[in-house]
């Protein structure tokens, strides 16, 4: 019997069609093959010591089990030297804060709070003053931006309230508070350390017991006395007897024995 013409070109629809299907199936296996079927990613995955970043100054019971974050210097450069990296973070006028820094806070005992990774040689270091007859006292440690802006407006209205224009009033309460952004304590690293018995913050707390004992001392834990007298024009920060930055050990004995700044020492680094 001879089939409908319809009905043929129907078959051979169906099997041309079928004849594409099967070479496509066989081109895509070879691919596949050739090039290794794709493997599963895992995108979704938060370690459980993942960084915090915190920027209200009210807040100082924080998770201290925090990852290490990013250790750039402020000009986007790594510091050299067998320093880990974050010591040596250099932060004033000319070089602000990084944008993308991070930064893990531990509580101390009077409720101000540091890098996490300072916190035991910061401890030590009180702790040895302290069995040393004397009554060290953190009055100031870490900041947010917005604090120390709010720090710096106020030392810029005092200035104006003398008699100085507005850029000279700026100008005056950058040398005293740094400008927001520019500040050491931001990053965690620096303390102001006073005498209980003397808590103003002026030149006479030089003269202090605590303080005595704390420029000698001082670089055996890791910290330096970051605005000496004699570097103000380096430093761009007038005289502070009272502000104390880690910089970890090996670089406070360094500065410390060749009587520089911070600046200065970073200078000298190949």
């Amino acid at each position: 019997m001879q089939r409908h013409p319809v009905e043929t070109r129907r078959n051979r629809s169906l099997q041309r069609f079928a004849g594409i299907f099967l070479f496509t199936a066989l081109v895509l296996l070879l691919a596949y093959a050739l090039t290794g079927f794709p493997q599963e990613k895992n995108i979704w995955f938060v370690s459980e010591t993942e960084q915090k970043t915190y920027s209200d100054p009210e807040i100082f019971r924080l998770d201290t089990n925090a990852a290490q974050h990013k250790t750039e210097s402020a000009s986007g450069k790594e510091s050299a030297g067998s320093e880990a990296q974050w010591q040596l973070l250099l932060v004033n006028a000319q070089c602000p804060m990084p944008q993308d820094y991070e930064i893990a806070l531990t509580e101390l005992a009077n409720g101000q709070a540091v890098d996490c990774r300072i916190e035991s040689d910061l401890e030590a270091m009180l702790n040895a003053c302290r069995a040393a007859g004397f009554s060290p006292l953190v009055c100031s440690s870490y900041r947010d931006e917005a604090y120390q802006r709010a720090l710096y407006e106020k030392k810029v209205e005092e200035f104006a309230a003398k008699g100085l224009s507005a850029g000279e009033a700026e100008t005056a309460a950058a040398q005293i508070v740094a400008y927001p952004g520019t500040s050491e304590h931001q990053t965690g690293l620096a303390v102001d350390i006073v005498d209980l018995n003397y808590q103003l913050l002026d030149e006479a707390q030089e003269d202090t017991p605590v303080q005595q004992w704390l420029l000698e001392n001082s670089w055996r834990y890791g910290f330096i006395l970051r605005y000496p007298d004699a570097h103000s024009g380096c430093t761009g920060i007038t005289y502070e007897p009272w502000h104390y930055r880690y910089v970890g050990l090996d670089a406070a004995k360094l500065i410390y024995e060749q009587g520089l700044c911070l600046e200065e020492y970073l200078a000298q680094l190949p």
